[in-house]
């Protein structure tokens, strides 16, 4: 069986944006240990930005872009990278990476009710039973005393649940919005713009900007990884599989981050994986199968 170039693209996407993404959550979880959380987020996006600008130039892709092209990138940028990650990082100085993760695998159950509300989709009989399970999954996950009796673990949970419901109107917004041609250059436009605001942000808060000379191996090491397969590979493969598929799909990658996460922070970080949080994962993540079912898809 020969499969068409675009075909291939989309299943190397799928993988960056399940493997990749999956071990960004270690990855954040170990730079914000030494480097402030909107510093880290705006050095990471800034300098991942500017690389894909100059890489698309090399390459002679066009950068030209309309203004309403701009703007679009610009609320792009800030919803999924600004708050969606910036805000999301901030978080993991209080919530373990494993169990933010697992939270995060709600967002395909926020993506189906937003396309609910905006568009009026109709949300299929199975649709709604993982609505259910997604819910219930939620609270099982919540309610473990592990996870709130840390200092502010509470509020690092409410903002997650924010960051995930950003990410999500981003993930459709982007779908219907008009962007430059190049999924490429769309990325280097939003993280670059991202990484500015991060910035400016993180200076209006107080934050200590740290040298990236002073950084220890670990950090720096996290760092790179973030750049290159956290933001300018998979972040790109993102982008191209929001104009290719619909947005309900690009959403399961919320079946494999959790997984990746919850392994990685346990074996790397000896982040602990309570009983009542695998029941979580497996009823949530049966709720996201569910939800992202092919019936549910206008496109395919």
């Amino acid at each position: 069986m020969k499969f068409s170039k675009e075909t291939i693209l989309i299943v190397l996407a799928f993988f960056a944006i399940y493997v990749i993404w999956g071990s960004t959550y270690l990855l954040n979880k170990i730079a914000v240990q030494e480097i402030s959380p909107l510093f880290l987020s705006a050095t990471r996006f800034t300098f991942a930005g500017f690389l894909i600008l100059v890489i698309a130039k090399f390459l002679k892709l066009p950068l030209k872009i309309t203004r309403k092209q701009l703007l679009n990138n610009t609320l792009a940028g800030f919803l999924f990278l600004v708050y969606g990650n910036g805000v999301f990082v901030w978080a993991l100085q209080y919530v373990d990476s494993g169990f933010a993760a697992l939270e995060a695998s709600s967002m395909p159950l926020v993506v189906l009710i937003l396309m609910r509300i905006i568009y009026g989709q109709k949300i299929h009989k199975m649709s709604l039973f993982g609505v259910a399970l997604g819910i219930t999954g939620i609270f099982l996950l919540v309610s473990q005393q592990e996870i709130t009796k840390g200092e502010n673990s509470l509020l690092g949970v409410f903002m997650i649940a924010t960051c995930i419901l950003s990410w999500a109107s981003a993930s459709i917004f982007v779908s219907k919005a008009d962007m430059h041609k190049s999924y490429f250059v769309n990325s280097g436009y939003q993280m670059f713009v991202a990484g500015v605001l991060l910035f400016l942000f993180s200076l209006i808060v107080g934050e200590e900007w740290k040298s990236p000379l002073l950084w220890n191996n670990e950090t720096s090491i996290s760092m790179l990884l973030l750049v290159i397969f956290g933001s300018i590979i998979a972040f790109t493969a993102f982008n191209f599989l929001l104009k290719k598929v619909s947005p309900e799909k690009v959403a399961t990658s919320a079946y494999v981050n959790p997984i990746i996460a919850l392994l990685l922070g346990w074996y790397i970080l000896g982040e602990q994986i309570s009983f009542q949080s695998i029941i979580a994962a497996l009823v949530l993540l049966l709720g996201v199968y569910f939800i992202n079912s092919n019936k549910n898809s206008k496109k395919t």
